[in-house]
């Protein structure tokens, strides 16, 4: 061919290019945010379960991109939850987990609806044990030592003094020993209607910001919520739209309706996992049905990695799987924070892929708020990073050379993938201690903490080469890296740059704020004489 054709070929290829590349630009998505809580990254079938059934989650994975290396978001570097979806309609489904009033009980200051959701059915708090009759308790554990042991030793102290003054071997005015008595009383009446009510008054489920059920039924509770966003979809599928399904599943109270228990091979926490995986299904088959599938970003992942220490009342171990990777939730080892992350935009992701380069939940936000085309917030630092270019294979390189992860409010370790290297380092400044010795978790204290007599703290900081050791096995040296201190300098750098970017901000586990405030309590009685109802719709058909 002359040299004049092959130009001319050469332009029409790079038109034809450059077409396709703003077509899909100019093409707004919709999108489906799809996020489990407390799955590990090794219980999917896509990851490599053999014995969990997890199909529709595995179909996602086969006609999307599998990200190997996606982790967890810190605590103190997620994304602002401000509203940019503009001119579309973000509606939100399942747990909220952030709060819900600030100064009195109709602020809603914290409420879904206040942060840019348009429409909310859901558990404004979150899933515990305590929500469950038989399943024992986690937070009132906690609860008990801060606040109710105290009170039970002040009101036994004052029933103590009450019967001594009983006994005459203790002199106090009438008025006093009235005030005592009263006193004691109130505590011993706050205590015992504390454990009665928690239940009723803490569990409880919205739609919008109405109580719907106090407390709430786990009776076909994946279906309702499932229901609901399917009818949302169907509902709006001529509108852009932003669905954001946040599943109970697998924090505990573990649960499954009578169609999945006592099906899967692993318990209660498998008939949990595989309901949820139904419930994925169920809006793919949706989106399919109404052929919104092509034009539509869906996203799967998990707030962290499986709770490896959960145990029922009767002490049978059953967390989920977090494959080769030691740890788990609520610490910073690889099981921990290494989740599934799966992206599906079929037309524009090519299918099949596996990208092994360091990702995050934090990179949902400016990738969803760019194909919006909306701005980033400018009055904060976004630490998530858009994804499209990665996914679409424009790069090869994940845009985060460093990725700090945080212990609660304490940096513990540093994740470095430099320019131009294939090596990925992670330092970590403390680790948490492991009990019993040789265990991979912290099974004493049901999690494990960040501080004090819970950690170890490493001066040099531990190095592990993740690309080459991800079970974190072998820490390294100077012997056995020569640049050992080299790549440690450059990390503690970094962190200390990263640290001068943060600012002050409310205490959100300040006392104050960890205080039971009953002002605050929420009650679908008016007269809050009874806080027990059920105005939910079996069908779940309220979506707009």
């Amino acid at each position: 061919m002359p040299q004049k054709g092959r130009d001319m070929m050469t332009l029409l290829l790079l038109l034809l290019f450059l077409c396709e590349t703003q077509s899909w630009a100019a093409s707004k998505p919709n999108f489906v945010l799809l996020m489990a809580d407390d799955l590990g990254i090794g219980d999917p079938g896509c990851y490599g379960n053999k014995t969990l059934r997890t199909p529709n989650i595995d179909r996602l994975a086969r006609g999307g991109v599998k990200l190997t290396q996606h982790l967890a978001a810190s605590p103190l570097c997620t994304p602002s939850r401000a509203a940019f979806m503009t001119g579309r309609y973000p509606v939100r489904s399942g747990k909220w987990h952030l709060g819900i009033s600030c100064h009195d009980p109709g602020d809603f200051c914290h409420h879904p609806t206040s942060h840019g959701f348009d429409y909310f059915h859901g558990l404004p708090l979150t899933n515990m044990r305590d929500c469950k009759l038989g399943e024992g308790s986690v937070f009132t554990a906690a609860f008990r030592l801060l606040v109710l042991l105290p009170m039970q030793l002040i009101a036994l102290a004052l029933l103590t003094l009450v019967v001594l003054k009983w006994l005459g071997l203790f002199r106090a005015p009438p008025c006093a020993f009235l005030f005592l008595f009263l006193l004691a009383t109130l505590l011993l009446g706050l205590l015992l209607g504390f454990l009665h009510y928690f239940r009723p008054l803490n569990c409880f489920l919205m739609r919008n910001r109405d109580i719907t059920q106090q407390p709430m039924s786990y009776d076909n509770l994946t279906q309702r919520l499932t229901a609901d966003a399917a009818h949302f979809l169907r509902r709006n599928a001529e509108t852009p739209f932003l669905l954001v399904l946040s599943f109970l599943h697998m924090h505990t109270a573990l649960f499954s309706s009578k169609d999945f228990a006592g099906k899967s091979q692993h318990g209660s926490y498998g008939d949990a996992a595989e309901e949820m995986d139904w419930s994925v299904g169920q809006i793919l088959d949706v989106l399919d049905e109404l052929k919104l599938a092509n034009n539509t970003l869906v996203y799967f992942s998990s707030d962290q990695g499986a709770h490896v220490e959960e145990v029922t009342v009767k002490g049978e171990v059953q967390g989920g799987s977090n494959g080769i990777y030691k740890g788990g939730k609520a610490n910073n080892w690889e099981g921990g924070i290494r989740v599934p992350g799966i992206v599906r935009w079929p037309g524009v992701i090519q299918a099949g892929l596996e990208i092994d380069e360091p990702t995050s939940n934090m990179d949902i936000f400016p990738t969803v708020a760019k194909l919006a085309g909306s701005p980033l917030p400018q009055d904060r630092v976004i630490d998530g990073r858009d994804l499209m270019p990665l996914l679409q294979m424009r790069t090869q390189r994940s845009e985060h050379e460093f990725l700090f992860h945080y212990c609660n409010s304490y940096l513990n370790a540093v994740r470095w993938h430099p320019p131009n290297s294939t090596s990925i380092w992670k330092a970590f400044f403390f680790t948490p201690k492991f009990s019993p010795e040789g265990a991979n978790g912290c099974f004493d204290t049901h999690v494990c903490f960040c501080y004090g007599q819970y950690v170890t703290y490493h001066d040099p900081p531990l190095l592990f080469e993740i690309s080459r050791d991800p079970r974190e096995r072998n820490p390294l040296t100077p012997t056995s890296e020569p640049r050992f201190w080299e790549i440690l300098e450059a990390m503690q750098e970094a962190a200390a740059r990263h640290a001068r970017t943060l600012q002050d901000v409310p205490n959100q586990l300040s006392l104050g704020n960890l205080m039971w405030k009953p002002w605050l309590q929420l009650c679908c009685s008016s007269l809050g004489l009874s806080c027990q109802c059920d105005r939910e719709d079996q069908d779940g058909r309220h979506s707009p």
